[in-house]
């Protein structure tokens, strides 16, 4: 499957999910990082009008577990969420974040992302650390 036809797969099935709600969409991939972008508009914002931290932490799982789902075979194996911890480091209020997995472990059994969300001018938002969980698939 080319890159571009993974990211088209991925994109798919958000439909009627948190991330269709979110706006999250899956721009680039390689071997090691996946990437995705989220408009911040009020749809994301807390009471003071800024970029709530559990959407931040949403589009980070999603782009972190995601990931996972993109290396591993899923016709044998499922993967889930088992850790997620983020530090909220700048505010925002309107534009774009984008959010970048990187694998730092891709063992048998857990995987271990570095999940940056930046804004447009490349400065950090938010700092996160996922890890996942594969396991195989029963009948």
């Amino acid at each position: 499957m080319t890159k571009s036809q993974k990211l088209d797969l991925a994109n798919a099935i958000n439909k009627n999910t948190l991330m269709e709600t979110l706006g999250i969409v899956y721009t680039d991939l390689g071997e090691d990082f996946l990437e995705a972008t989220m408009p911040v508009t009020s749809k994301v914002h807390q009471p003071m009008g800024l970029l709530h931290g559990g959407a931040t932490v949403a589009l980070a799982e999603s782009v972190g577990s995601a990931a996972s789902h993109l290396f591993v075979d899923n016709k044998k194996f499922i993967v889930k969420g088992i850790e997620i911890t983020a530090n909220h480091l700048k505010s925002k209020k309107s534009g774009i974040v984008t959010a970048r997995a990187s694998l730092l472990h891709k063992g048998r059994t857990t995987h271990l992302w570095k999940i940056e969300v930046k804004d447009e001018e490349g400065q950090l938002i938010s700092f996160c650390k996922l890890t996942n969980i594969v396991l195989p698939k029963t009948k």
